[in-house]
């Protein structure tokens, strides 16, 4: 799910939070609007990747731990894709090494220790404003993550048109309908369909005459 906070200016800076902790998430966007930011916010890494590629916001404060696709990993792919790509990751105390060392690899501007608070932003907001590092850990993406960057979805390659095939030619096929239109389809099942009631009618007939017969000559009024 993807959210947007109602900021109207379309002249503001948007920042893409992403963090599946709700009340992570409504505080950061508390954050951010006082900054006049535009917010617009997701909770896992895939689609974090396809809100950047469509927004190219000018910052992005994402978690490290976040479904579908790690932060870290979520960050190498938004680098791969280019721009100006400012990431600060957000991590609990226990993730500090692991924080760090994916802030080294994914060229983020920094990490910022959970709960965030309004202090904490500002105390790394130069870095916000400064230049992007580079990101070495894009080298090994491959590596760790196979496929970044590929299309998600393969669209097969158009061979033309189908041959065409013998169908009259081809041995023990029971294809009736062959060759015939749906009106005529239609009519042979009509014309299958009053046989098998004109049959019907005949048996139920004979069997009406039959036990006629049998009751009158039971009565002895036919003779033997």
């Amino acid at each position: 799910m993807t959210r947007v906070a109602d900021i109207d200016d379309d002249e503001a800076p948007t920042v893409l939070i992403v963090d599946n902790n709700q009340m992570a998430q409504h505080r950061l966007t508390t954050i951010f609007r006082q900054k006049e930011f535009k917010v617009i916010s997701c909770e896992d890494g895939d689609k974090a990747v396809d809100e950047y590629i469509r927004l190219d916001p000018e910052l992005v404060i994402m978690s490290l731990d976040i479904p579908s696709l790690d932060g870290h990993l979520a960050a190498l792919e938004m680098r791969e894709h280019g721009g100006e790509c400012r990431i600060l990751f957000i991590a609990p105390k226990h993730q500090a090494e692991l924080a760090a060392d994916a802030t080294f690899s994914a060229g983020a501007i920094g990490w910022i220790e959970k709960p965030v608070t309004t202090a904490s932003i500002d105390a790394l907001w130069s870095r916000v404003l400064g230049e992007v590092p580079a990101a070495p850990g894009l080298e090994d993406l491959d590596e760790i993550h196979p496929g970044a960057g590929e299309l998600k979805v393969s669209i097969e390659e158009d061979d033309g048109p189908l041959p065409l095939v013998d169908l009259v030619s081809l041995p023990n096929l029971n294809l009736p309908h062959i060759g015939v239109s749906p009106v005529q389809m239609a009519k042979k099942a009509k014309k299958k369909s009053s046989k098998v009631k004109r049959l019907l009618i005949v048996f139920t007939l004979f069997g009406v005459l039959g036990a006629a017969g049998f009751l009158a000559w039971k009565r002895g009024l036919i003779p033997l």
